[in-house]
């Protein structure tokens, strides 16, 4: 079993726990999710089956989509809404102020993860040197929004917002909760997130995920191969081309290639890629082309 399902998390569960439960459903154990999603939040987790494991590293370097509600005049040690209130003021905030902060942090940045999440400093995660009562220095890590748009606003009595719903399309690295942190601390009021849902993790959106219990019903009605897509469907920006049989042990082998070895005459240029196919048609793997040696080497490759 081999390709890659868009799942919808659902809130209370760990990005392992998906993992784990999908394991039980499919009773495949080559499995790997391409990007973490906070126990509260919801949305898009693309997961890795099978062969299609060896493409997580790719796909974690795509485009991420969220709605996000940021709750302004509270700070929490986990940036979001479980965590324990550090701060707590009244925020007098205008729609246009939150417009101003919106744009602010639409572009490159340096954002300092929070200290609840998994990232390791000297071999231990950050979330464990929280839960310890540590604090230590983490140094701001370049990221980029490419859109950062407030959509909907909820006003107190005064007229002044209380939260705001964002629209924040990001880079890989990103964390919405953090962003939202800087947000309110150049509004003047604090800020932590409310709620978050992922709409789309590069090409996998909100539309076509499927939720566990979606999966398990699928696999007793025989229709797997509806939600399972294959890992040709991720690789389509590369060319497909043919080993000639002579040469197929070479291909099977991993070894470097020839342009000459292949069906399709092609002239490539250093760095281009190409989906390599054996005569049945079976993919077996992803070459790039090196100019120095002038041949495809092995990139990813999907025998088992």
């Amino acid at each position: 079993m081999d390709g890659i399902i868009n799942i919808y998390k659902e809130a209370g569960y760990t990005s392992f726990d998906v993992v784990a439960k999908l394991r039980g459903i499919l009773k495949e154990r080559r499995m790997g999710h391409t990007g973490t999603l906070d126990p509260q939040a919801t949305g898009v987790l693309p997961v890795c089956v099978g062969k299609a494991t060896k493409l997580c590293e790719l796909l974690l370097d795509k485009e991420k989509a969220y709605e996000a509600v940021m709750f302004l005049g509270v700070t929490t040690d986990t940036e979001d809404m479980t965590g324990k209130v550090l701060t707590k003021q009244e925020a007098k905030v205008t729609e246009e102020e939150v417009r101003a902060a919106a744009e602010k942090f639409t572009g490159v940045y340096g954002q300092i993860p929070p200290m609840y999440s998994a990232l390791k400093v000297d071999g231990k995660r950050l979330y464990e040197l929280a839960r310890e009562g540590k604090e230590i220095e983490r140094k701001p890590r370049e990221v980029e929004i490419f859109e950062n748009t407030p959509l909907a606003f909820e006003k107190d009595a005064e007229g002044y917002v209380r939260t705001v719903t964002l629209r924040v399309r990001c880079s890989k690295g990103t964390y919405i909760r953090s962003l939202l942190r800087d947000m309110g601390e150049y509004l003047g009021c604090g800020a932590c997130m409310q709620s978050l849902v992922r709409t789309q993790a590069g090409a996998f959106t909100i539309e076509t995920a499927v939720t566990l219990d979606e999966v398990e019903q699928a696999r007793d009605e025989g229709r797997l191969t509806e939600i399972l897509l294959p890992i040709d469907s991720f690789l389509m920006k590369y060319p497909a081309v043919h080993v000639v049989p002579e040469f197929e042990k070479y291909l099977y082998n991993g070894n470097q290639l020839d342009c000459s070895m292949l069906s399709e005459n092609i002239a490539p240029k250093n760095g281009d890629g190409f989906r390599l196919y054996d005569t049945t048609g079976k993919l077996v793997g992803l070459y790039l082309y090196r100019k120095e040696k002038k041949q495809l080497q092995p990139e990813k490759m999907f025998l088992p």
